[in-house]
């Protein structure tokens, strides 16, 4: 999941769907028993479900979208070939079969995928879905009109580094080969173990290439899964879906589709999104979020409240928020330095400012602290809860500093309780015991994102964040750590500008594993290796509290998404 704006556009997504304002402990809900939540009796077909978000679902086209395991409004519309595991907790993070009979079948050196399309799979309007739709769906992700989606594609498939898409180039990607009505072959030009990761994608939704009208087809996309768009109001704001006839549940293990309709009412305020659910009246009862948390303060309300805190539902997300450091940039191109301040950082205050124990839980690790990323313990540079400032101290002596320094922290200026001023605040305060003095240097969101991906521009110590794409170790560790990935001209997120033979070769090795529990264990012992020259400080990952309406019943939670999964929601 690129640098979030993620979330709301991801977790959302995601999307994803990322999605947010693009992206995060064993998971899933703890305040509720995820099948019971919502009432004893039975989940029952019927009913609308309701949906409160603020930021409205753009780009409603699948090769527009950017989502982890497919998201959650757009996968009721919008069918891969593989998806998340619908479970709660750590089991929801597996990938499992959608629209293929498996997860993928890698050739010995993982650089050829094929896959076996289930039969009778159907269209809204009764025709059926083939493999050449897979392909033209993929192709027309390409086309730069139709940009926004993920971009392994293009960086794994055999030309497509130079192809531009079926509206200018007719002959389509030779490296996807369709050899009948239900077989795809996916040519990759290096092995990548996690190809069935990336199938859980929107771009591998089915398009019917009679169908497809370019930039609006997203106002009436053809639906392959449970629900088809009636309406879509003012660029995804209002979008209603109803039930497509022809989806067929002996096809589909994964969305239970028990609402008749669902209607998704967007750019409302998120105060509003709560007190509306809070108050359950009317159709908001039969409401939910997608993207819309409980802040501090309204999650000590609603603490305080035996009712409303039932009705709370509680996930964790692949998600790391920690400190940057820039080593050309003096004084952190010295490791002891860098060193110092992972010692001096006071994370009980900087979890503090986050919203509390309950909204987020101290990291000393960069992977999220769950078994599909690799998880693996460690604290180089232990300094209990609240620093060691004393060996902080002892550090800046050995690095010629015994008077200390004094250094800029580079922030956003926008309330996200991530990388915003309360964060920066807590570690200046911090830092000050160890005697370093931290000027603060806070921009406004564009600007900041601009300024910290910036090969040019990147400032020495700042504040960022990263989550994933989805629940591997590869999708957290390789956009920061591996050298090839340095961007010049772009946006660039190994801020640490690391350039390891040794990392980059490991890297290689386990995306050619296709166990992915052997490949996780690689991940977490990589992790490990890097974490020892601090180039980041962990601080904490995030946790994501949303409330949900009282006639809502068969709450699942995954750590795939960390949110309230849709596909599974009763309101009869």
């Amino acid at each position: 999941m690129r640098q979030p704006s993620v979330i709301a556009r991801r977790v959302a997504a995601a999307s994803v769907t990322l999605v947010v304002a693009a992206g995060a402990a064993a998971c899933g809900p703890k305040d509720n028993d995820a099948k019971g939540a919502g009432g004893d009796s039975k989940p029952q077909k019927g009913g609308t479900l309701t949906v409160l978000n603020a930021s409205p679902q753009e780009d409603f086209d699948p090769a527009r979208l950017y989502t982890s395991g497919g998201g959650n409004v757009p996968s009721l519309v919008f069918r891969t070939l593989t998806t998340r595991n619908r479970e709660s907790g750590a089991a929801g993070a597996k990938v499992v079969p959608d629209l293929a009979t498996d997860t993928g079948r890698p050739s010995e050196n993982a650089t050829v995928w094929t896959y076996t399309l289930k039969k009778g799979l159907k269209y809204e309007d009764g025709t059926p879905i083939t493999s050449a739709d897979i392909k033209y769906g993929i192709e027309r992700s390409f086309a730069a009109e139709l940009s926004g989606g993920a971009p392994y594609l293009r960086d794994w498939l055999i030309g497509g580094a130079d192809y531009q898409g079926p509206y200018k180039d007719k002959k389509g990607l030779a490296s996807i080969e369709t050899p009948d009505d239900l077989t795809l072959v996916f040519h990759l030009n290096k092995p990548e173990g996690e190809f069935p990761y990336l199938a859980t994608q929107t771009q591998f939704t089915p398009v019917p290439k009679a169908k497809d009208n370019g930039t609006k087809y997203e106002e009436h996309p053809v639906s392959s899964g449970p629900y088809k768009v009636v309406k879509n109001e003012n660029d995804g704001e209002r979008i209603t879906l109803e039930r497509n006839p022809y989806w067929s549940a002996a096809t589909d293990a994964e969305r239970k589709a028990y609402p008749d309709k669902i209607d998704v009412r967007s750019g409302l305020d998120s105060s509003v999104i709560n007190q509306r659910l809070s108050a359950s009246q009317g159709a908001d009862a039969a409401a939910v979020t997608t993207d819309t948390n409980l802040g501090p303060a309204e999650l000590a309300k609603v603490t305080g409240d035996k009712a409303l805190a039932a009705r709370v539902g509680t996930g964790h997300f692949g998600y790391t928020n920690y400190i940057a450091f820039n080593p050309k940039v003096k004084p952190f191109d010295d490791p002891k330095v860098r060193q110092a301040i992972a010692y001096a950082v006071d994370r009980s205050s900087v979890i503090n400012a986050a919203g509390g124990s309950s909204l987020a839980e101290a990291a000393t690790t960069y992977l999220p602290n769950q078994k599909s990323f690799g998880y693996t313990p460690y604290d180089h540079f232990p300094a209990g809860a609240s620093g060691n400032p004393a060996k902080a101290k002892e550090l800046l002596k050995e690095a010629g500093h015994p008077n200390g320094i004094t250094v800029t922290l580079t922030h956003s200026n926008d309330k996200n309780f991530e990388t915003s001023p309360e964060i920066a605040t807590a570690l200046q305060d911090a830092l000050k015991k160890a005697g370093i003095t931290v000027k603060l240097q806070g921009l406004e969101d564009n600007d900041y994102r601009d300024k910290i991906h910036g090969v040019k521009t990147e400032p020495g110590f700042f504040l960022a964040h990263w989550g994933a794409d989805w629940p591997s170790g590869g999708a957290f560790l390789a956009p920061i750590f591996d050298g090839r990935q340095i961007v010049k001209d772009g946006a660039n997120f190994n801020t640490g500008f690391l350039d390891d033979k040794s990392v980059n070769e490991e890297i290689d090795a386990i995306n050619k594993l296709t166990n992915l529990d052997e490949a996780a264990k690689r991940w977490g012992a990589l992790d490990k290796k890097i974490g020892e020259q601090a180039l980041t400080v962990p601080l904490f990952h995030p946790v994501y509290k949303r409330l949900y309406g009282s006639a809502v019943k068969n709450i699942v939670i995954s750590d795939w998404t960390g949110v309230l999964d849709i596909s599974q929601v009763a309101v009869k």
